[in-house]
């Protein structure tokens, strides 16, 4: 079985072909980033008219790439939500018109499913696990059982730690997408030099907030003035800042890999990409014999790798949608 997935559902335009045996013969990504940076965040209008002007041409460098053409596809792979409606409509079009005329199953996925499924295409991941979804839209926690059976452990009651990565950047006048930049700033600050709030850190349950946080660091700017704020100011504050977001993503999933008696963490999304995360996790669940999966820094972004192996599983249970399936803006896991 040969798999093409393709991926639309913000501002990564994205198109990729698995075989069955999970071989990645081609992952091809267009970012926007440098349209959408200007305004501070990605403006749903000019994404679905990027999407529009590069979905055909992604599709063919991925299947070039790959070495196939379209005879050689056994079936279609579409993120079908959550996302920008406009952008999901693009990669959806796309993959009905070619799934149609070629007569092919065609399969929609639940994009954070594809995230959660990204760590497997490269390693070799135990059941059950507890799996960390975090990224600009979605911080979200999970108990996985096998493929297909998710348990939603907990979720953030308003920011996803990613929009405020963004917020943050945007406060600070550092650009946007904000998650990268803080990052790099962060190794040059001390992050001990301002004791950030950290919410819910000690809250029984396994939900996240993060606009108390991204407002503490508002007020502190607030009261410092313009002169004040040096370099090295900047970089201490994003230093102190990532280090209380990734405090409390690492203290909550420990704990709910160690409460419900599992030795494996898997961590994807976007934000999994971030420097301090990866390393703290892994450090800090090891001290409790617990093992850490995160993809590789491709994988942890929006593409169509995940979409599309995300749709050779659902392809091998025989689970596949109507010609007229449509998107999903909000579509919980």
């Amino acid at each position: 079985m040969m798999i093409l997935g393709i991926e639309s559902s913000c501002d990564d335009t994205s198109a990729a072909v698995i075989k069955e045996d999970k071989t990645l013969l081609s992952n091809i990504i267009s970012s926007q980033v440098d349209f959408h940076t200007k305004y501070g965040g990605v403006v749903p209008e000019i994404a679905s008219r990027k999407h529009q002007e590069c979905i055909i041409p992604i599709i063919k460098e991925a299947l070039f790439k790959a070495g196939i053409t379209l005879n050689d596809i056994d079936g279609i792979s579409v993120t079908q939500g959550p996302g920008l409606v406009g952008s999901l409509l693009v990669g959806i079009n796309a993959a009905k018109s070619i799934a149609f005329s070629r007569k092919l199953p065609i399969v929609g996925i639940n994009h954070l499913e594809g995230h959660m499924l990204a760590p497997y295409l490269e390693n070799a991941i135990n059941f059950p696990n507890i799996t960390l979804v975090v990224s600009g839209g979605h911080t979200n926690l999970y108990k996985v059982s096998d493929f297909g059976s998710y348990t939603l452990l907990g979720s953030t009651r308003d920011d996803a730690a990613g929009e405020a990565f963004d917020k943050v950047a945007k406060l600070l006048e550092l650009g946007y997408p904000g998650g990268v930049v803080i990052d790099r700033l962060s190794k040059l600050g001390d992050p001990s030099f301002i004791d950030f709030p950290r919410p819910m850190i000690k809250d029984p349950s396994y939900d996240f907030s993060f606009s108390g946080l991204k407002t503490a660091v508002r007020y502190y700017i607030e009261k410092i003035s313009e002169s004040e704020l040096t370099d090295m100011k900047i970089n201490n504050i994003c230093a102190s800042f990532q280090a209380a977001v990734v405090g409390i993503l690492t203290a909550k999933t420990i704990r709910a890999a160690k409460e419900h008696h599992t030795d494996t963490i898997t961590l994807t999304g976007g934000v999994a990409a971030n420097s301090l995360l990866r390393s703290q996790m892994t450090e800090k669940a090891a001290a409790g014999n617990i093992k850490v999966f995160a993809p590789s820094l491709q994988l942890c972004t929006d593409n169509a790798a995940m979409i599309a192996f995300a749709g050779l599983k659902r392809m091998s249970s025989h689970d596949k949608f109507p010609y007229s399936l449509n998107a999903i803006s909000r579509w919980p896991l």
